[in-house]
C-alpha cells in the first residue's frame, strides 16, 4: 500500500506517459471553443487537437474550466476508502479556482470519512512549473520522506518558483483579461512581444521586444539572472522549457540555452532540460505560442 497518493489539477501539463510512470493522479481541465461543449482536457480533447485549433481559427479563443467538486471527490473518495492519505497540489488560487473546488471536496469527503488524510496545497504556481513541482512531490515519496515531512518541503520550495517566458502576440492575454486594452493595442501596432515572469502566483511584465528571437533570448536572461542572484549551483534546480505548438522552435531554443547554461556549469547537458507542451489551461491565454523556462528549486537542496 501507498505511504500516500499525490494528486494534481490539469493544470501541470505533465506527459500522459510520465502520469502513468509515477502513479500521479490527474483531475483535468475542461477547454471549450463555443462556450457550450467543454471537453476533459487530454481525456477528450488531446492537447495537440487544441493547439491545431487555435492555429486554424485564430478568431476562435477558446476558454478552459475548473475541476468541478465532484471531479475531485471522486479521487478523494478512493483513497479514503483505502486509508491512503493524499496531497493534492493546485494551481495559484490567482488564476482559478480549481483549489476551492478542492477543498470543497476534501470537507464533504471528511463528513463521510472522518479520519481519512486529505493536504490540498496552493503551488502558487501553475503550467509546467507546477509539473516540476509535482515531480518533486514525486521524488520525496520514491525517497521514503514522511507525509508531513513532503507537505513542509512543499511549502518551504514553492516561493523558489519562476516562470520567464514570451508569447506570440498580446491578443488572447488581452482576451483573457490578463493585460490591458491599450497595451495589446500598442503590441498589435508596433508588433512588439512582451516578457513576462510568473512568481508567487501572479504574472508581471519583464520587458517588450520587436522580435521573437530577442524575447526568447531575454527569458533566457531572466533565467541566467536568477539563478545567479540565488547564488547556488545551477544544480540546485529543477528546470524545464514550457512550448506551446512548435516543438522545432523549443528544440532549437534548447540548444540555445545549454549552451549558455554550461558557463555556469560545464556539466550540464540537454536530458538535464526537459521539453513539456504547455497545456490548454494556460495557453487559452497565452495562444499558441507561448515559450519559457520553468525553474524550481529541489526539495533536498
Amino acid at each position: 500500500m501507498k505511504q500516500y497518493q499525490i494528486i494534481s489539477d490539469g493544470s501541470c501539463d505533465l506527459p500522459e506517459e510520465l502520469v502513468e510512470e509515477t502513479g500521479i493522479d490527474v483531475i483535468p481541465f475542461y477547454v471549450s471553443f463555443d462556450d457550450k461543449t467543454y471537453q476533459k482536457e487530454i481525456q477528450e480533447i488531446g492537447i495537440r487537437d487544441f493547439y491545431q485549433k487555435m492555429v486554424d481559427f485564430p478568431g476562435v479563443y477558446p476558454k478552459s474550466s475548473m475541476p468541478s467538486v465532484t471531479d475531485f471527490m471522486d479521487a478523494f473518495v478512493k483513497y479514503a476508502k483505502e486509508n491512503v492519505p493524499v496531497i493534492c497540489i493546485c494551481i495559484t488560487t490567482k488564476f482559478s479556482g480549481s483549489m476551492q473546488s478542492a477543498v470543497n471536496a476534501r470537507d464533504m469527503t471528511l463528513e463521510k470519512y472522518p479520519r481519512a488524510q486529505i493536504t490540498v496545497i496552493n503551488s502558487t504556481i501553475n503550467t509546467v512549473l507546477q509539473g516540476l513541482y509535482v515531480l518533486e512531490a514525486v521524488k520525496m515519496q520514491a525517497a521514503g520522506v514522511s507525509y508531513e515531512k513532503t507537505i513542509e518541503r512543499l511549502e518551504a520550495i514553492k516561493s523558489t518558483g519562476r516562470i520567464f517566458f514570451t508569447v506570440g502576440n498580446m491578443e488572447y492575454l488581452k482576451h483573457g483579461g490578463r493585460i490591458g486594452q491599450l497595451t495589446a493595442l500598442a503590441g498589435s501596432v508596433l508588433g512588439i512581444r512582451p516578457i513576462i515572469t510568473l512568481k508567487e502566483g501572479e504574472i508581471f511584465s519583464s520587458g517588450i521586444s520587436r522580435s521573437r528571437k530577442k524575447s526568447m533570448q531575454k527569458s533566457l536572461d531572466l533565467l541566467l539572472d536568477y539563478i545567479k542572484a540565488s547564488k547556488e549551483p545551477v544544480d540546485h534546480f529543477s528546470i524545464t522549457i514550457g512550448f506551446g505548438y512548435d516543438y522545432e522552435e523549443a528544440l532549437g531554443f534548447r540548444e540555445l540555452a545549454v549552451e549558455q547554461l554550461k558557463k555556469l556549469d560545464d556539466t550540464f547537458t540537454e536530458e538535464k532540460l526537459p521539453i513539456r507542451q504547455i497545456g490548454a489551461t494556460i495557453s487559452v491565454h497565452t495562444g499558441p505560442y507561448p515559450i519559457g523556462f520553468a525553474i524550481v528549486k529541489k526539495w533536498d537542496m
